[in-house]
């Protein structure tokens, strides 16, 4: 089996094209391929596939076996992968995910190989319960969760994958492992979620730190970004257009006015290839 290994911003994959669909057992092979002491290591598996309604398929499975509906980062590196591996010549492309429909694709390519992607994440999912939450509101802005004592205001959006935003002094020094753990699986998440802690410098530009779901802390998540970005308008802290800043690097995310979609640009970046007996 071959295999190449990507990241976005520093959030790994291990990517897998070829197949037509997923094999028997791929949680337990996720978990086994993306230990990063006795395995290739990665922050998830991502199988390239066919797809009826778009150019291609997406499915990711996080480090602990469990399925992601979404991924931000994955779908740049997939978008990567098959431009500078030739299974198309487009620089608009479409891709099928699991939990957020087909997503259009644009490919900003130099000297034939992709640099950075620009992805039309769809509309953000807003109504508590179809985040979902236990909060049966239209909108969950700095609603209030206690955890251990302490009380954090989060607010809840979906990019087709469930994420809880809070803001903190200094997202950047948060203590992430402390308290993201018992945010994921909070109660009031019925899916779990992703957790981002979030420190807005000014109205274009915004540090996040975050606890993905099914996979622990990574050093970007692209929905994250998106998430943050949301939020953020939400609660008038941002414009519709900045910069997010992750442990990995930055993104850029558009929140749209006219068609209400989620625009996220970014890199994405090929490490290596080999084969696994």
């Amino acid at each position: 089996m071959k295999f190449t290994k990507l990241h976005g911003l520093g959030n790994d994959f291990i990517v897998i094209a070829g197949e037509k669909e997923l094999p028997a057992g791929v949680d337990q092979l996720a978990i086994r391929l993306c230990n990063r002491f006795f395995g290739i290591g990665a922050d998830g598996l991502v199988y390239i596939l066919p797809s009826e309604k778009a150019d291609f398929k997406m499915r990711i499975i996080n480090s602990d076996g469990s399925e992601a509906e979404q991924c931000g980062n994955a779908i740049r590196c997939v978008s990567k992968y098959v431009y500078d591996h030739k299974l198309t010549d487009a620089t608009e492309i479409t891709v099928e995910t699991l939990g957020a429909g087909v997503q259009k694709v644009q490919l900003n390519v130099q000297e034939g190989k992709v640099a950075t992607v620009r992805v039309d994440m769809g509309q953000p999912i807003l109504q508590g319960l179809e985040v979902p939450t236990t909060v049966d509101e239209a909108k969950v802005i700095n609603h209030p969760i206690e955890v251990d004592g302490r009380e954090f205001r989060f607010t809840a959006v979906s990019m087709g994958n469930p994420h809880c935003v809070i803001y903190v002094d200094d997202a950047v020094n948060f203590d992430l492992a402390v308290w993201g753990p018992k945010l994921e699986v909070h109660p009031m998440f019925p899916r779990k979620i992703n957790v981002e802690f979030a420190t807005v410098k000014n109205r274009a530009f915004t540090d996040m730190r975050v606890w993905e779901r099914g996979a622990g802390p990574t050093l970007a998540c692209g929905t994250g970004a998106c998430a943050t970005l949301v939020s953020s308008v939400l609660n008038g802290l941002t414009d519709r257009q900045a910069t997010v800043s992750l442990k990995g690097g930055d993104l850029f995310i558009e929140w749209n006015e006219e068609d209400n979609h989620v625009y996220m640009t970014g890199p994405a970046e090929e490490v290596y290839q080999g084969t696994l007996d």
